[in-house]
């Protein structure tokens, strides 16, 4: 396998530099990194973006994440491993990524699960963050971008 072409945002000039700032804009928000690595691996895992899925798997496991937390996580309404606020995280991640998949795109009883555990800013910040793997994932995956060509 190889990729399709380039990485689009090596290819446009600044568009890497802005997709960072987006990132870094949210550090400020009390969403903890964990929390938004987890919500990075998953919508990888669901959007099929292999280089993304191996990026966060291993910042994740960097970051001192148990192997079952990493190895779980696809199934994590099945398992023990994380917190109450991870999994109104992780909710939120699934709809605001199959958006497509239902009438009703992100149920209030998401939100509401959500708006439970995060205030107001730590909300934007994990929307802005679920966006932005998204895009990542959409950049990545379109293209065929190859595991381990990220750094």
């Amino acid at each position: 396998m190889q990729a399709r072409i380039k990485n689009p945002v090596m290819l446009i000039p600044g568009s890497v530099q802005a997709l960072l700032a987006l990132d870094k804009s949210t550090e400020s928000a009390e969403l903890p990194y964990v929390t938004r690595k987890l919500i990075h691996l998953r919508a990888s895992q669901i959007n099929n973006c292999a280089v993304c899925v191996d990026m966060h798997s291993r910042e994740l496991k960097k970051a001192g994440e148990r192997d079952e937390r990493i190895f779980a996580l696809a199934a994590w309404r099945e398992t023990p491993y994380f917190t109450d606020a991870e999994r109104a995280a992780l909710a939120l991640t699934e709809a605001g990524t199959r958006l497509a998949d239902r009438p009703d795109a992100v149920p209030d009883d998401v939100w509401d699960e959500a708006a439970r555990h995060y205030d107001e800013k730590a909300l934007a910040a994990l929307v802005i963050q679920i966006a932005l793997i998204n895009a990542f994932n959409r950049l990545n995956a379109t293209t065929r971008q190859m595991v381990g060509s990220w750094g």
